[in-house]
């Protein structure tokens, strides 16, 4: 069986046992079947269940950052008399390579406010994205490749 179904059950077995189906319980409940898992790891063989929850923990810690910083840059140019934004489309060169990949990254960019995903070149190695902010073109690609994308690749790969 596959150890994220194991945990989800065992977080539902904790919920029942609370007596109450709440959002807190079944996380308290996944943390603790995690613990559980995470013990008697031994009895599972090689499994990357381990190392990639943690990824996946980090990349929606720093995708929440990013969102909150992201936020609030577009609100103070929006509140304030003069405008600060400098639109460009700049070109990101791809490691991502899977469709799964490509389109995480592409949609975590977008979501991201002042970023938008525009399109993926034909052979599938650059994104064309449009920033609202442009101050150095370098540093958009390095912010994107090395935030986003390599932690999408952490947790994929």
């Amino acid at each position: 069986m596959n150890l994220l179904a194991l945990n989800a059950i065992l977080a539902l077995g904790f919920s029942a046992v609370l007596g109450h189906f709440t959002l807190a319980g079944f996380g308290a409940g996944f943390v603790v079947g995690y613990l559980a898992l995470w013990i008697t790891r031994p009895l599972y063989g090689e499994n990357r269940y381990f190392e990639r929850l943690p990824r996946v923990i980090a990349l929606a810690g720093y995708f929440l950052g990013q969102l909150l910083a992201s936020n609030l840059r577009v609100l103070w140019d929006v509140v304030t008399p003069s405008h600060g934004s400098r639109p460009a489309i700049v070109g990101v060169p791809l490691d991502a390579r899977t469709d799964l990949e490509i389109t995480l990254v592409a949609n975590l960019v977008s979501l991201t406010p002042g970023t938008l995903s525009l399109e993926i070149s034909d052979d599938r190695r650059t994104l064309y994205v449009h920033v609202m902010f442009m101050d150095d073109a370098e540093r958009v690609r390095r912010e994107i490749k090395e935030g986003i994308e390599r932690r999408v690749l952490e947790v994929l790969r």
